[in-house]
């Protein structure tokens, strides 16, 4: 294909490659344990650390970064405190990260243009030491979750059973929150801060809805958050788009038509149920 000739579209294509790994296994988790909202959050927060990067003139990405995984940790800090109202945290987390970064970004008027990549994301500008760390994020979340499947599975169903089984609860779930931050933060390059949630939410919410089991479900969110990066990149090439949201845009009609189609074949599996049972009382 002619957008292969690129060295741009190629990188573009091996960090959606990478990042459509891990992000849709982390949105299962998530969903799961109704922290739905946490990338978006962290995404703000991570928005707040490229601000000061730029201000003090340290680099954007790495603050950025750094600033994602302290605020994944200090959701969870601030969870163990809101046990009963665990949307709480995420609420304190999000609005102070967003208000931070509006007042770091007020104080230099040279960083509206900077920052449009930030927001909306800009995968096919994505440079070769990006690329290289979010395949390195990609690793890491991949071996974490082979690693601690079986923790982390009990962990998300019923916290307090895994403790009473000897799971290092508080551990577990701070290293899953540092997973997060780590995956947030490389994934603003691609669908910016506005969207990053889309990445993580919209295979999962899929999987879920389709799936029959756990494993299944995970194995599903990748393969559609796949097909979605990957064709999203592919129709913003040809049709001049913004690839963030070309990429949202066919994940959440994915979506739509997954529960269209499940809706159907529901209704169907229903009438043949009905038409059964007539046919049952008329034989008898």
């Amino acid at each position: 294909m002619a957008m292969f000739d690129y060295e741009f579209m190629q990188r573009a294509f091996w960090a959606g490659g990478f990042i459509g790994i891990i992000a849709p296994v982390l949105g299962v988790y998530l969903m799961l344990r109704r922290q739905a909202l946490m990338a978006d959050t962290l995404s703000h927060v991570s928005l707040a650390g490229v601000a000061l990067g730029s201000m003090l003139h340290w680099n954007p990405m790495i603050i950025g970064f750094v600033f994602a995984v302290l605020g994944g940790l200090l959701i969870e800090q601030l969870r163990r405190s809101y046990r009963t109202y665990s949307e709480v945290p995420v609420a304190i987390i999000m609005t102070s990260g967003l208000a931070l970064a509006i007042v770091l970004m007020s104080l230099q008027s040279n960083m509206n243009k900077s920052f449009s990549s930030y927001l909306f994301g800009s995968i096919v500008a994505v440079s070769s030491v990006q690329l290289w760390s979010i395949a390195a994020v990609a690793i890491i979340g991949v071996l974490y979750f082979i690693v601690w499947r079986r923790p982390l599975y009990h962990l998300t169903f019923d916290e307090e059973t895994a403790q009473i089984s000897g799971v290092r609860v508080r551990a577990l779930t701070f290293s899953f929150s540092v997973v997060t931050g780590m995956t947030v933060a490389v994934a603003m390059p691609i669908v910016g801060v506005l969207l990053v949630s889309s990445l993580m939410v919209l295979p999962a919410a899929l999987a879920l809805r389709i799936s029959s089991g756990f494993l299944s479900a995970v194995l599903i969110a990748v393969g559609f958050g796949w097909l979605g990066i990957f064709g999203g990149l592919t129709s913003s090439y040809y049709l001049n788009a913004p690839p963030g949201g070309t990429i949202a845009l066919l994940l959440l009609v994915f979506l739509v038509v997954g529960i269209g189609f499940q809706k159907i074949k529901a209704r169907m599996t229903k009438r043949k149920s009905h038409m059964r049972q007539e046919l049952l009382q008329q034989h008898m």
